[in-house]
């Protein structure tokens, strides 16, 4: 497994949805939270370009159907005016943040279905644009 990498203000943002997360929210935040403590936390000028962090548009593969999907990463409250919005209370959000360029995982339940998925490319991310407080 490569070195999980996270933002240091995206973590600082993401422990306060996990401490208030309930309800169908709690599997993924739990996810989300287990994610971070095994992260290394670096400075938003720190982040590589080929990690996904928090509001990184990024094209998914579905492996097993090679179906290609482009989602931005975002906190739940963003959902409404992001038209590709994936949330990282979501089980598939919560299992992208920190995933790498290349790297390919299986999920439990993902879009209603077990699945294998990998990320393909990072079209957009704040930290390589210098937008460190989005």
């Amino acid at each position: 497994m490569s070195l999980r990498l996270a933002n240091r203000l995206d973590a600082e943002r993401l422990q306060r949805l996990i401490d208030e997360a309930c309800g169908t929210e709690r599997a993924a935040a739990d996810l989300l939270e287990e994610r971070l403590e095994r992260a290394e936390i670096r400075d938003p000028d720190e982040m590589p370009d080929d990690v996904v962090s928090m509001n990184s548009k990024v094209v998914l593969r579905d492996v097993d159907t090679d179906r290609l999907l482009t989602r931005t990463l975002v906190y739940p409250h963003a959902l409404a005016t992001t038209e590709d919005g994936l949330s990282v209370l979501a089980p598939l959000g919560a299992e992208l943040l920190t995933r790498r360029v290349g790297e390919e995982w299986t999920t439990q339940v993902a879009l209603g279905k077990p699945g294998r998925w990998r990320v393909e490319e990072i079209l957009w991310q704040p930290e390589r644009e210098r937008q460190f407080h989005r």
